[in-house]
């Protein structure tokens, strides 16, 4: 069965045909999740939701738990990981209503755990290439199925919020090539490589930010209720992306997210505590 994890806010989980529904609360070496995680059934795949921001959006994006939202999902098998996330437009040719799969980033986050890795056991994975290639041409083929358009391929500037850009940082932002601007995909593309997930951001534009003279600078009320139009679209996407992953993982296809530890992990083995080597092993058993 394949396992899936999603994570996004609330209203993803009315995906219509998602069966066998219920709730499940999992403590990690890194905390607890952010909220319960929704647990069903979908064309014979295992989904799990996570609400990033927890139900009521109660966590800032600095304080969600991002280490143990992913190793919660890798400890329950999920090996595919879809990100829905709302974010502001940095081009004109990306207006409010687009949806975006970015296959860069720039981490502009100032005070973030990116890693599982530390205290005795250093590893440092390659992430020059985040998201999955073959994740995101699921997501594409899941979106012509529907009948919805997509943009693939864009670079995301994640800062570190909660407050929105300055008008000068949004054109920085600009003139470093950047096309769209958020404040939660870091560090999960980090945790998801190191947890050897396949892994994609589906982005929402909510707004143009702050840049775009002429225009109503970013508010939370317009980044929500443009969230809240949209939204529909990407649980058609969702709930017809299934048989598009099994497609692409019954032919395995050229990927490295799933060695993304092979040759990572730079700690000599004779000096790894074992304790540590126990509490990751969902992550580090098959290298220890």
């Amino acid at each position: 069965m394949l396992n899936i994890g999603i994570i996004g806010g609330s209203g993803l989980y009315q995906i219509e045909d998602v069966a066998n529904v219920r709730q499940l609360n999992l403590e990690t070496p890194f905390g607890n999740t952010s909220d319960s995680l929704t647990v069903g059934e979908l064309n014979g795949a295992q989904l799990i939701f996570i609400p990033r921001h927890g139900r009521g959006h109660s966590l800032t994006p600095s304080e969600v738990p991002y280490r143990a939202n992913i190793f919660a999902l890798k400890s329950l098998g999920v090996n595919w990981l879809i990100s829905v996330s709302a974010v502001g437009s940095l081009r004109e040719e990306l207006p409010p209503g687009t949806i975006v799969l970015p296959n860069q980033y720039i981490d502009r986050t100032l005070n973030r755990q990116r890693t599982f890795f530390s205290k005795g056991l250093v590893a440092h994975v390659s992430v020059a290439d985040p998201t999955c290639q073959n994740l995101r041409k699921a997501i594409v083929n899941a979106a012509n199925n529907v009948g919805s358009s997509i943009k693939s391929g864009a670079t995301y500037v994640c800062i570190e919020g909660p407050a929105f850009s300055t008008r000068a940082e949004s054109n920085l932002y600009r003139s470093w090539g950047a096309d769209i601007i958020g404040m939660t995909s870091i560090p999960e593309i980090y945790l998801a490589r190191e947890a050897e997930i396949h892994y994609a951001t589906i982005a929402i534009v909510t707004d143009y930010d702050c840049w775009k003279v002429g225009t109503e600078a970013v508010q939370a009320d317009i980044v929500i209720e443009n969230f809240k139009k949209n939204v529909d679209n990407v649980k058609k996407i969702l709930s017809t992306i299934v048989p598009e992953i099994e497609a692409i993982d019954s032919i395995k296809e050229e990927c490295r997210c799933t060695q993304a530890l092979a040759g990572a992990i730079l700690t000599d083995h004779t000096q790894i505590d074992p304790q540590i080597g126990e509490t990751l092993a969902p992550l580090v058993k098959n290298y220890l």
